[in-house]
């Protein structure tokens, strides 16, 4: 998987694997990339939470590291959708609603005022709640809503049984935040037998160092983790002589 670096004024991820996992995969796998094809019409990209609340400076959730996300993640919808894959875009209802049924998590990980802020913002309706006006959602997309971190987890979203309905066994995961909902959303697709890849320069978060352990430990036993040029060009379909007989295309 090839680096990307900061450039400019456009705060990217330094994308730097432990060096550890890789080697430990390419020994196991005898290569480096786990899935080197992916189906088109057999694969969705998730885009997970690319809403206000984590792109518009102010809101709760802000990280500057996100808005270099978007011009990928359209461009990688743009070449899915024209080669006949599905599209879906995920939001996080994070009403006060929602939080309430949720209060192991909400009474002891912040303080009150602190949950009520994000709450507010991922509330349907508000402007935090809404995808980021710069993304290219097309009518032929998924939508979905989710109530926990996972878009997968059973009864907080129903993306798994659509997805299903469309025979996709192999899900692109995009979106923010990167050891949160896109990890969380990773780790329950895999268990629930999908194929899986983690965009590394299509996933932010805070910081350089949570991006990297996260994309590192989903690399180890959960996803491939790819750029998204690298998953543009493995959406070729494979030739016949070389493709995987354990059905790695």
């Amino acid at each position: 998987m090839n680096s990307s670096q900061p450039s400019g004024n456009m705060p990217d991820h330094r994308i730097d694997l432990f060096p550890e996992i890789a080697a430990r995969i390419a020994q196991r796998r005898g290569q480096a990339a786990i899935y080197p094809h992916f189906v088109p019409a057999r694969t969705a990209m998730v885009v997970v939470d690319m809403q206000n609340c984590w792109l518009e400076a102010g809101q709760p959730g802000y990280s500057p590291h996100c808005l270099p996300l978007v011009p990928r993640i359209n461009a990688l919808a743009q070449a899915l959708r024209g080669a006949g894959g599905t599209v879906c875009w995920v939001q996080m209802n994070g009403s006060r609603e929602v939080s309430a049924a949720w209060p192991r998590y909400r009474d002891f990980f912040a303080r009150e005022e602190v949950f009520d802020a994000w709450s507010d913002a991922l509330t349907p309706g508000n402007p935090g709640y809404e995808l980021w006006h710069g993304l290219d959602v097309q009518p032929q997309d998924m939508r979905a809503a989710k109530s926990r971190y996972s878009a997968f987890i059973q009864g907080a979203c129903d993306l798994h049984e659509r997805l299903a309905g469309r025979g996709i066994d192999t899900v692109l995961i995009a979106g923010t935040a990167t050891n949160v909902c896109c990890e969380a959303s990773a780790r329950d697709a895999q268990m629930l037998n999908y194929k899986v890849a983690i965009l590394a320069d299509g996933c932010a978060t805070r910081s350089d160092a949570e991006h990297n352990a996260s994309l590192s430990n989903l690399f180890g036993m959960f996803a491939d983790v790819v750029t998204v040029a690298e998953a543009i060009g493995r959406l070729q379909p494979p030739d016949r002589t070389t493709a995987d007989p354990r059905g790695g295309a």
